[in-house]
């Protein structure tokens, strides 16, 4: 039976009710509720056989160090640096999907959740927390769950759209009082400032934008202050964004989806950012099934979707999430915008990477790594952009891509890949 009031306990009260064998969900990204997971952590010993699903959280991810991964598994859907090495040993398996259809899962009962863990803030007068900055898969998580439990944090964002829950659908609450997790982008370098600049080249006014964080999105970013009516319709956005906000460079006004509104289903950035989100109906926090779905976004005006890759073979097959077959990140949203920006009016599905590693490694090569997988396939890829340029491949040929792909190469590589293509196309 749910409680007309919150039934505020400790964390380890919470955490009781967890028994072996259960299924658990963790929210994620700046809303991990690290106080749960580690008070969860402490009763390893009498716990076996915890499934744990997530895509990224923050924190030290204690559950997949020794002794904890004992008893703790982790299945996740995108891997972070803090889980990456424990994904690729026994203590943890990867589940490759697009992050559009991980709700599916939980909804079909492929993946039936008995517990979910959370942060929310404090219930407004009407009894509602919100999801703060992480709605993605958060929300169907916790309308499937057979159990909602949830860190109150005053200093999470209330954010507007579909973020939320009603305190009688919390079955055990636990009071914080802890700042959130915050991001924060580094400078970006020469070359980066380039691609930047070259991508930058590549978006219209009116364009519908969709990036991630780092300091390439924040490189092409810096480039649009002359840029009129853009709009944004992402998976997630961060800091980036807001100096083309007080510009009046982002409108959105150009959008069909939720005019004027900035759509997304989680950010990760600054205070700063977290600052500007709170009580702010301009964003509109969605599910991550709404905000990635292709049938949605390809009604917006010129979806520039802006993406990186680990590396790419010289015929423009993507691997984006492992390193040979190393798990490195996951599938993400790549797809769904890739795909979403080629089906849009005037839209551009755009790969944005350096042409080299900060390890002399060439990011353009013959052939993809043994076990590297194929997170975007060649007949998906149009532009690609690095220091040395831009490139579209669609329509062209297996010989075609492999000319262009060279052009934008490192210098260095050049000869190498020439022959490689020599051999390979006769060219």
């Amino acid at each position: 039976m749910k409680i007309n009031t919150l039934k505020i306990v400790t964390p380890e009260e919470a955490v009781s009710i967890v028994k072996s064998n259960n299924s658990i969900f963790f929210q994620g990204a700046a809303m991990t509720p690290n106080v749960l997971i580690d008070a969860l952590c402490t009763r390893y010993k009498e716990l076996k056989n915890i499934n744990i699903i997530q895509i990224h959280t923050d924190g030290a991810a204690k559950y997949m160090e020794k002794p904890f991964s004992d008893s703790f598994k982790l299945i996740s859907c995108f891997v972070g640096e803090n889980v990456r090495r424990g994904v690729n040993t026994n203590n943890g398996d990867y589940i490759p999907i697009f992050l559009s259809e991980i709700h599916l899962l939980f909804r079909r009962k492929l993946f039936p959740l008995d517990v979910a863990f959370i942060q929310v803030s404090p219930p407004d007068k009407h009894g509602y927390c919100s999801l703060g900055t992480s709605v993605d898969i958060t929300l169907p998580a916790i309308q499937t769950a057979k159990v909602v439990i949830a860190q109150i944090n005053p200093n999470i964002p209330r954010t507007h759209g579909d973020g939320i829950i009603h305190k009688n659908n919390i079955d055990y609450a636990v009071e914080v009082n802890c700042p959130i997790h915050e991001s924060i982008s580094g400078v970006p370098s020469v070359i980066e400032k380039k691609i930047g600049k070259n991508v930058a080249t590549l978006i219209e006014d009116g364009a519908t934008l969709q990036m991630g964080i780092g300091n390439i999105p924040n490189a092409v970013l810096h480039n649009l202050d002359q840029h009129k009516r853009i709009g944004i319709h992402t998976e997630m956005f961060s800091d980036g964004i807001l100096p083309l906000i007080e510009k009046g460079v982002i409108t959105g006004e150009e959008k069909v989806i939720k005019t004027g509104k900035i759509v997304t289903c989680f950010a990760v950035g600054s205070k700063k950012l977290y600052d500007f989100i709170d009580d702010n109906p301009l964003i509109h926090f969605k599910e991550a099934g709404y905000t990635n779905d292709t049938s949605i976004i390809k009604m917006n005006p010129k979806v520039t979707a802006i993406n990186s890759a680990i590396e790419i073979d010289i015929t423009g097959q993507i691997c984006a999430d492992s390193i040979g077959t190393y798990q490195y990140s996951g599938v993400g949203g790549q797809m769904d915008f890739i795909r979403s920006a080629s089906l849009s009016r005037g839209g551009k599905a755009i790969f944005a990477m350096p042409s080299i590693t900060n390890k002399g490694i060439s990011k353009i090569t013959p052939f993809l790594k043994q076990g590297a997988s194929v997170t975007t396939t060649r007949a998906h890829v149009h532009y690609v952009a690095t220091e040395y340029g831009v490139v579209n491949l669609f329509g062209k040929s297996l010989k075609q891509r492999a000319k262009e792909l060279i052009s934008i190469a490192h210098p260095s590589v050049r000869e190498e890949l020439e022959r490689a293509s020599y051999e390979r196309f006769h060219l």
